[in-house]
């Protein structure tokens, strides 16, 4: 009898040292490695006292003002564009109007049959006085044409097209003029297509 009390004894032991065993595991493994308790694989938020949580909630405020008073300047800034430069791509199709009208002029005053015609004179000035008027219009609504001749080459408001040898100017001097450039407000429409001065070479000066 005495050896079967043992036996259930040792038994009833081992169980629990099992049990205490088990318990431990599980408690270490509700820790991880960074010390966060974890609930069935479900790591638990440390608790952020009253005043930290004050300090949360005020970033939080700031940071949403900063970026609403950014989408405000932003506003701002596209309707003011659109004040001003809301017919930027209607003038720049208008400038062809004005291209029209010149060429139309260059090719009847070099036609053969109007030449020294007073019909060609009633043309002409008729065509001068709507390109008058387009101008004026232009002028109004802040668009006004760049000066070109004579005026040193400014890369950001003329594309020179062409070189002209001409020692009376100093090199880089527009000479001529080839299509007429525009600027609205302080943006550019269009450049002016230029030619500039160049000093002579040597072979042209033995040639003459």
């Amino acid at each position: 009898m005495d050896k079967e009390e043992n036996k259930h004894s040792t038994s009833a032991s081992k169980s629990e040292n099992n049990e205490q065993s088990s318990e431990k595991v599980v408690e270490e493994q509700k820790v991880s490695g960074d010390g966060v308790e974890k609930e069935d694989g479900v790591e638990k938020e440390e608790k952020l006292t009253p005043e930290e949580e004050v300090e949360a909630l005020k970033d939080k405020l700031a940071r949403t003002f900063a970026e609403m008073e950014n989408q405000r300047r932003r506003f701002e800034k596209e309707k003011d564009d659109a004040y001003e430069y809301g017919g930027y791509s209607f003038a720049k199709e208008a400038l062809n109007l004005l291209d029209n009208l010149e060429r139309s002029k260059v090719a009847l005053e070099n036609d053969d049959k109007l030449k020294n015609t007073d019909a060609l004179k009633i043309i002409v000035e008729h065509l001068n006085i709507i390109q008058n008027d387009m101008l004026s219009i232009f002028k109004k609504n802040n668009i006004e044409p760049i000066k070109s001749i004579n005026e040193k080459l400014d890369p950001n408001l003329h594309q020179a097209m062409m070189e002209v040898e001409d020692d009376t100017k100093e090199p880089g001097t527009i000479v001529q003029e080839i299509q007429k450039g525009f600027m609205m407000k302080d943006r550019l429409l269009r450049p002016s297509l230029v030619g500039v001065s160049k000093k002579k070479t040597e072979e042209s000066e033995k040639e003459n």
